[in-house]
């Protein structure tokens, strides 16, 4: 059309992407890596593979740091490091996590030691991790933060009920989140159904193939799926915030 101006991709300078050493979390940083993001890659105890990933992104400068979500210490010393070299973050993508898979009706099974470290990892860490990264962020250029939570929040369905309600709870600090952090920083969930990684132990690619036969799409979500729409949070949703993003293939529906 004529006239019309197209923008310069809004990139962030510089993204934190927590659970960065596979899966979604390693797409994530690809897609950040090749618009010219500096990434920190957090991982637990993968250095090794946080290293690889690393090693295989585009540019330079992209660095990995022990940040686990059981461990608020290490998320002030990442945060007191990215300060130390960076001075300031522009996104933070919340993607570590971990589950251990319990069937819904067997009540007796998911243990108070099992619910506890679950929303442990997959609820507390997140928001530790947000506390400790809201002043670099609030530095930031257009600054924003992705939650990947999952679509179990909404349907009730998972891996098992302490996940999923874990993730509601993800969903929740992102709505209240938002307000609280704006206009400074814009929060995010993105909430995928079942994506073709290792992070359900058991779970093989013959039953994602039937799952996906009966959902809208047809299609099983793969890592690179939620991570483009990660990236479009932070480079093209510059007006939304607060919101909860199905990659699910129609699921929710």
């Amino acid at each position: 059309m004529a006239g019309l101006e197209i923008p310069a991709l809004n990139a962030p300078r510089r993204a934190l992407v927590t659970g960065g050493s596979s899966g979604i979390g390693m797409a994530t940083a690809a897609r950040l890596a090749a618009l010219g993001t500096t990434v920190i890659v957090g991982y637990n105890s993968r250095a090794e593979a946080a290293d690889a990933v690393i090693a295989g992104l585009a540019g330079s400068g992209h660095t990995a740091m022990r940040i686990s979500m059981e461990d608020s210490a290490s998320m002030t010393e990442a945060a007191a490091f990215i300060e130390r070299r960076f001075g300031s973050l522009d996104a933070l993508i919340n993607s570590g996590g971990a589950t251990t898979p319990v069937p819904a009706a067997d009540l007796d099974a998911l243990t108070d030691d099992i619910f506890d470290r679950t929303v442990m990892v997959n609820l507390r860490g997140p928001f530790a991790v947000m506390r400790a990264f809201r002043p670099l962020l609030e530095k930031g250029q257009s600054a924003s933060i992705v939650n990947v939570s999952s679509i179990a929040a909404r349907t009730g369905i998972g891996s098992s009920l302490a996940y999923l309600a874990a993730k509601a709870g993800v969903d929740a600090l992102t709505i209240a989140l938002a307000k609280v952090l704006a206009p400074k920083v814009r929060v995010f969930s993105i909430s995928p159904a079942g994506v073709d990684t290792g992070f359900v132990p058991g779970r093989s690619r013959e039953q994602l193939e039937k799952t996906a036969e009966r959902l809208p799409l047809a299609h099983v979500t793969t890592p690179d799926d939620v991570a483009r729409a990660v990236v479009a949070c932070i480079v093209n949703l510059t007006s939304s915030t607060g919101i909860v993003v199905p990659v699910d293939e129609g699921r929710h529906l």
